[in-house]
């Protein structure tokens, strides 16, 4: 049976769409997982782009509109994760209807051991609909008051849904003062932290390279987050990869920089 989690977040730009991109690639090369994930966010949709994917002629947008099967829709990302786009033509937004998103995968992942939606940004009726047909969730957020105040009202909208909140991933996180703390965090929202993210420029360069940052630099920080996260989610012990002495060094001095 699969586990389908909505990966979600009360604002954009908080790295959601990065972390559904390096979550599912971790949990497909480094624990063997059958994985597939569907860009949920049709109207500004870039799931596909982070796979290195800018085409593919079936999208979600075709099998909402009955035109295509989900079995069409699905290309097969080199690490194994199975990708199922949302459109980049605008003009495909015309009669797609996210509301029976549910109905459309709700007995077709059997086999898959995680389902991810890359989901909406907010509380809008396209994010509700994706998250609607989740049983869970992961809140991706960053340390600061606008954004964890969205955390808030989106574990009110996750109850209301009846859907569980496994947690928060703190993404983006520089390490300094003016942001919020992890007990912090955790105070406000009463969630617990599964991950911080650390903002790293490699991110980018990974995003230029057209490959997830865990297969572009696999022994970076962010990478070794992404896989104690994988770790945590499947319940298999990860053992991080020893880092030689100038990886080490190389470390001391970005943190310091």
């Amino acid at each position: 049976m699969s586990r389908i989690i909505g990966v979600v977040s009360g604002k954009g730009g908080v790295g959601k769409t990065t972390v559904v991109t390096n979550l599912s690639t971790a949990l497909a090369t480094r624990f063997n997982k059958e994985i597939t994930v569907i860009d949920c966010n049709v109207t500004t949709s870039h799931l596909s782009m982070h796979f290195g994917a800018y085409f593919h002629p079936l999208t979600l947008n075709n099998v909402l509109k009955d035109e295509a099967s989900v079995e069409e829709a699905i290309f097969r990302h080199s690490s194994g994760v199975k990708v199922i786009p949302a459109s980049l033509n605008l003009s495909d937004l015309v009669g797609v209807d996210i509301s029976i998103l549910y109905y459309k995968i709700s007995d077709l992942f059997e086999n898959e051991d995680f389902v991810f939606l890359d989901t909406a940004p907010g509380f809008g009726k396209e994010a509700i609909s994706a998250t609607k047909a989740c049983k869970e969730a992961l809140i991706v957020t960053t340390p600061n008051i606008p954004a964890i105040t969205d955390v808030i009202r989106g574990k009110g909208v996750l109850k209301e849904l009846g859907v569980e909140p496994l947690g928060i991933i703190l993404n983006k996180v520089i390490g300094k003062k003016f942001e919020l703390t992890t007990r912090e965090v955790v105070q406000l929202t009463d969630l617990p932290i599964l991950a911080k993210i650390p903002y790293d420029l490699k991110l980018l360069e990974s995003l230029a390279a057209k490959a997830p940052i865990v297969v572009y630099d696999e022994k970076s920080t962010v990478s070794l987050e992404f896989f104690k996260l994988a770790s945590m989610l499947t319940g298999e012990v990860y053992e991080p990869p020893k880092l030689g002495f100038f990886e080490k060094l190389s470390r001391v001095f970005r943190r310091s920089s």
